[in-house]
């Protein structure tokens, strides 16, 4: 099909041709072709490589349309099967999926951790930035930042109520921040010889564990402040620390490539797992609502704690081996081991449902991970860099991620 070129257009066309030919070395042809096309044998330096030029253009729109071809095909095929559709779906199996509903930013470093309020409309999240800032997850609005660490905040955890946010930080501190009102620092708790990586609360609330690159596990009364017991056992950095919902045990992840789970109570561990091949990064605790979708998994063992039933036997971990492994906690036995991430895992979540297990990794993707069928059902690019964190609400469709880009996203889960 002859295309309607402007004269000036198949002059350029045809110099850049010429300047092609004559760059190369085709000089019979160019002496043919600038006959025939008038093209005079000094070429203006403009056009030189132009061709070159438009070519990789073209190849670079081409790659740009078929990438997104292929987003629209699928688009189309998840529609046709009901997939996004709130309607067609049950609240259960509902998963987070592109585009976010909201991109947040406001953090100036990396932003390592970010939480749902267990009762607000609010999003807290610790950046490098030594502050922690609150978001309203439902308008995407800023709310407010809590300045008072002074250096990066590595993590940060409601208690049941939504009264106390904890956070921890790389200046060796743990702090206890009001938000039932005032927004202030209630008080600041030093012990650890070492970065501060990972705070959570007892379901009571009465206790707090910080788990630090000191090796140790503290736990504190929320109350007063004092340290009033340290757990000794890993041999490398404690990366996270996270309270079985029970309160009964809880789970460390670490540097020394294993995983322990400890019971409060005896203040022991009551198993080392050991299957990874390299650093821990992160642990999760499944909720009762994952143990009926987990083949083989533990559903009620009477344990050797005196009134104490375990329930909830099923423990994640993600590591920098690229795997995420599934852990029947009261036997330590690895069920099965979850593979398809490129890079480290960085966190995990359960679906409130219990039918999937969320992940991010340093491959820039969140992935859904079907429990019954054991593989990967959905995978997208969360973030142009490292994704640091996630986090699912447990009644209301949203899931939030951060990354080491800067930056909070929202998303809607259909």
């Amino acid at each position: 099909m002859k295309m309607n070129l402007s004269e000036k257009q198949r002059e350029d066309i045809n110099r850049a041709i010429g300047d092609y030919l004559k760059s190369y070395g085709y000089s019979e042809t160019f002496a043919k072709f600038k006959e025939e096309a008038s093209v005079p044998d000094e070429i203006d330096p403009k056009h030189s490589g132009l061709l070159e030029k438009k070519w990789t253009s073209v190849l670079r729109l081409q790659k740009k349309i078929n990438d997104l071809e292929a987003k629209l095909l699928e688009s189309e095929k998840e529609i046709t099967q009901g997939a996004p559709t709130k309607e067609k779906r049950q609240a259960a199996e509902w998963i987070p999926r592109p585009p976010e509903r909201f991109l947040l930013n406001g953090h100036r470093s990396p932003v390592n951790r970010v939480i749902f309020h267990p009762i607000y409309s609010v999003i807290a999240s610790c950046s490098d930035d030594t502050t922690i800032k609150i978001w309203d997850y439902e308008s995407g609005d800023f709310e407010r930042t809590l300045k008072g660490h002074t250096e990066a905040v590595q993590d940060v955890a409601f208690d049941k109520s939504g009264k106390i946010l904890v956070s921890c930080s790389a200046d060796l501190s743990v702090k206890t921040w009001d938000f039932s009102g005032t927004y202030e620092c209630l008080r600041t708790m030093r012990g650890h010889d070492h970065n501060v990586s990972s705070v959570a609360f007892l379901p009571s609330g009465d206790h707090i564990l910080s788990a630090s690159r000191d090796h140790t596990v503290r736990m504190w009364e929320t109350a007063t402040g004092y340290c009033i017991f340290v757990f000794r056992g890993h041999n490398e950095w404690v990366r996270m620390v996270r309270v079985s919902l029970c309160g009964h045990y809880f789970a460390t992840a670490s540097n020394d490539q294993s995983l322990i789970v400890w019971s409060v109570e005896k203040k022991a561990t009551r198993h080392v797992l050991r299957e990874h091949d390299h650093v821990v990064e992160c642990v999760e605790w499944a909720s009762p609502a994952a143990i009926p979708f987990v083949t083989g998994a533990t559903k009620k063992i009477a344990s050797n704690d005196k009134n104490d039933e375990m329930t909830l036997s099923l423990l994640a971990s993600g590591s920098r081996d690229k795997t995420i492994k599934l852990w029947d906690a009261i036997n330590g036995i690895c069920l099965y081991t979850f593979i398809g991430h490129d890079n480290w895992i960085r966190g995990l979540r359960f679906h409130p449902g219990g039918k999937f297990l969320a992940s991010v990794s340093d491959d820039k993707t969140l992935r859904m991970w079907d429990l019954v069928d054991k593989r990967c059902m959905k995978s997208f690019d969360a973030h142009p860099h490292f994704v640091s964190s996630l986090d699912f609400h447990q009644s209301a469709p949203y899931v939030v991620t951060s990354s080491v880009d800067m930056a909070v996203k929202v998303w809607e889960c259909r």
